[in-house]
């Protein structure tokens, strides 16, 4: 049996990167997840691996660019101001179709903000934070066993989908300490070459090119006509999600990440008063899962939607839900995490009791 460890949020996605794989990692400090660079300043020379503090979260992301380049396995982290500023990088490595792994830990905002959990990043992260038509896979762990299990995953699906994968996790994850199970190493000579498209040495082939400009706009469009296309394969074949006690339930709260974990001690909360409640929980909060969450409140007394932010995932909730069910939304923000107690009380309010 795999022996289980007691570890820290930010360590164990360092570690479950090391053991999918991936041997690069470029970063810069900032709170709250500046021990998983720290991590894998140590981790990456035992691995025969490469790690660069870089000068800025802009210098990081070219690197990031540069390094997935090669189709090696390539990572960074870091937390919200610093991932705005490496949205134009972003943005880059998705027209030109790269693989990578990118983490935020998100924080308070907006602006500054405080160093305290939040999920007001949801927009950002959905929506295409930087310019231009493109997508990225984000996927929201809930416990740290699961942000163990979703890095493995989310470097397959970059490699499958040759497309940035993000992990959005918040100052909870990154900062509790829970014991997990890691998975085996992966062989890196093992891992998919790209020997297709990947920057490796042009000796007896054509060489190749990997860009995203093209300043004819028939070759450009043609571009964004094949990024669609992947994207809307990413949407028939990827969606995940948790469905907790909605066999039964009238109610059915939607949260994602840190409010998806708190709002399972509401179900039971909930349910030992003799209020019939269901969690529904996206795990990739793109491609959302509509149709899943569509069908589930079909018939159901209310939806109430419960994130630290101001509503953000709450417009893809009621896409889902249309007119399906009443839906109702309670929210914390600036690093406010609400406690089971509140939520629930919140939810026998909009019940009536």
């Amino acid at each position: 049996m795999a022996e289980r460890v007691l570890v820290k949020g930010t360590e164990a996605i360092g570690e479950a990167a090391v053991r999918a794989g991936c041997r690069l990692f470029f970063g810069y400090p900032i709170t709250p997840q500046n021990e998983l660079p720290e991590y894998m300043s140590k981790r990456m020379p035992e691995v025969n691996g490469s790690f660069l503090q870089t000068e800025s979260e802009v210098a990081t992301i070219n690197m990031v660019y540069g390094a997935a380049c090669t189709g090696r396995r390539v990572m960074t982290s870091t937390s919200s101001p610093g991932f705005s500023l490496m949205q134009e990088g972003v943005s880059y490595m998705a027209g030109a179709q790269l693989p990578a792994v990118l983490v935020n830990v998100v924080r308070g905002g907006p602006g500054l903000g405080d160093i305290q959990p939040a999920q007001s990043d949801y927009w950002q992260a959905t929506k295409g934070g930087g310019h231009g038509d493109y997508k990225l896979i984000v996927l929201a762990p809930s416990t740290l066993q699961e942000a163990v299990d979703l890095v493995s995953l989310a470097f397959d699906l970059a490699d499958k989908y040759r497309n940035p994968v993000l992990i959005l996790a918040d100052g909870v994850i990154g900062q509790i300490m829970e014991p997990v199970t890691f998975p085996e190493f992966k062989d890196p000579n093992t891992l998919p070459k790209h020997d297709d498209w990947a920057l490796q040495g042009a000796i007896g082939r054509e060489k190749h090119v990997v860009t995203s400009f093209d300043i004819d706009p028939v070759v450009l469009e043609k571009m964004n006509l094949e990024l669609v296309e992947k994207f809307k394969k990413i949407e028939s074949t990827e969606k995940r999600w948790e469905e907790y006690k909605l066999d039964d339930a009238d109610v059915v709260i939607t949260a994602f990440g840190t409010i998806g974990r708190i709002s399972k001690s509401v179900v039971t909360r909930a349910r030992q008063e003799g209020i019939k409640v269901g969690l529904f929980r996206p795990i990739t909060l793109w491609p959302f899962p509509y149709k899943r969450l569509e069908e589930i409140v079909k018939g159901k007394k209310l939806v109430l939607d419960v994130e630290l932010n101001m509503g953000q995932m709450l417009e893809d909730v009621k896409l889902a839900v249309k007119d399906n069910a009443p839906v109702a939304f309670y929210k914390r923000m600036g690093g406010m995490v609400p406690t089971p107690e509140e939520i629930l009380d919140v939810l026998k309010m909009e019940l009536g009791r």
